[in-house]
């Protein structure tokens, strides 16, 4: 349990790829930690995940499963709730997190690292095969269902390129423009479509037909362009909406960016946003961030994170002994002119301040 009155060094909300290994940094590094999980991962719909080095394969359960018994090992706590506000406290206390479960916990850092959920269009059936054989990153997913009949379900002219890349894994690929006119598509649109063999639908997509527990078909919509004809397909690519999990950023003060994918915080190379000590990892700070993307994201925001909270302890160490006069600079005479403390000292106390910190 999490006390209401439990201080941290830093809190990462989101138990994620990027959640979980910038806490297993931050942990390593004797970090008092907190991870607030939800526990509603992006790719739960997935069985497997691929393209990480030494995971491919495994499943985004057992890859989160085991995430957590490693953070675990070093001291991290975790709680299963949800953030659902966050506030700056006055000088140098950071920040209050309130928890849906009524709890409010402070942190000297937050990260966060939420991800994102996945909107898909209103199309009967889409969302229940969604994982499955229903997909929206070949990279992820285009191996495995190589050489099958593909369709890709345009929403925005972006659906192009998508029907395009798809074209690698399948020479059987139909472009259905669904809720995208015809006419919105470039005389070079059409000729690298041409040239890569991609058949065009007009025609808005009514329901994906599914037998005997697999995609054999897509139906188009009646009254329109296809007249409710069926095509037969084993594969549809789609994709959805990304909409992030959270707006706490955006709450905090953070400066956003505008995307085609939505507003994401503005943050630099480490993670940092524009409000002092508020990070943003892995999905939360990008629409692209696939799974190794994302923890390689959160190990850099956790080692800096970890950086600029030994710098800040140290300063304020040397800060006091300069006032109380205990701790001289290194070198310094002491009173019967001999060498005064050293500055490992000094940094020793600043380590034990450090360790305490967060308490």
């Amino acid at each position: 349990m999490v006390t209401v009155t439990e201080k941290f060094e830093v809190i990462v909300v989101g138990g994620g790829a990027a959640g979980l290994s910038a806490a297993l940094v931050l942990g390593r590094s004797r970090r008092s930690t907190l991870v607030i999980d939800a526990g509603e991962p992006r790719n739960a719909p997935a069985a497997h995940m691929h393209g990480y080095l030494s995971r491919d394969g495994m499943s985004p359960a057992e890859f989160l499963a085991v995430g957590r018994e490693e953070i675990a090992r070093y001291g991290v706590r975790l709680v299963r709730d949800r953030a659902v506000d966050a506030t700056r406290a006055d000088g140098d206390e950071g920040f209050a997190v309130r928890l849906a479960g009524g709890r409010t916990v402070h942190a000297r850092q937050l990260v966060v690292a939420t991800g994102l959920k996945d909107e898909l269009p209103p199309v009967a059936g889409l969302a229940e095969r969604f994982g499955r054989d229903v997909l929206h990153c070949p990279y992820c997913h285009g191996w495995e269902v190589r050489d099958r009949a593909f369709g890709v379900l345009a929403t925005t002219p972006l659906s192009v390129h998508q029907a395009l890349v798809v074209s690698q894994w399948s020479k059987d690929v139909v472009l259905f423009l669904h809720t995208v006119p015809e006419e919105e598509l470039t005389g070079e649109d059409r000729r690298r479509l041409a040239a890569a063999g991609v058949a065009v639908v007009a025609g808005e997509a009514a329901a994906v037909v599914v037998e005997d527990d697999r995609l054999t078909g897509v139906r188009l919509a009646a009254g329109g362009p296809g007249e409710g004809r069926t095509h037969d397909r084993e594969v549809l690519f789609v994709a959805p909406r990304a909409v992030p999990q959270t707006d706490l950023p955006a709450r905090l003060g953070a400066e956003m960016t505008q995307t085609p994918f939505g507003a994401y915080p503005v943050v630099d190379a480490r993670g940092l946003t524009t409000v002092p000590g508020l990070w943003a990892a892995g999905n939360a700070s990008g629409f692209a961030e696939q799974v190794v993307n994302a923890a390689s994201r959160g190990y850099r925001a956790g080692a800096a994170i970890n950086g600029e909270l030994l710098t800040a302890d140290l300063d304020a160490a040397a800060a006091a002994a300069a006032l109380t006069g205990t701790v001289r600079p290194t070198g310094a005479a002491g009173p019967t002119g001999t060498a005064g403390p050293t500055g490992t000292a000094g940094a020793a106390g600043a380590a034990g301040a450090a360790g305490a910190a967060g308490v």
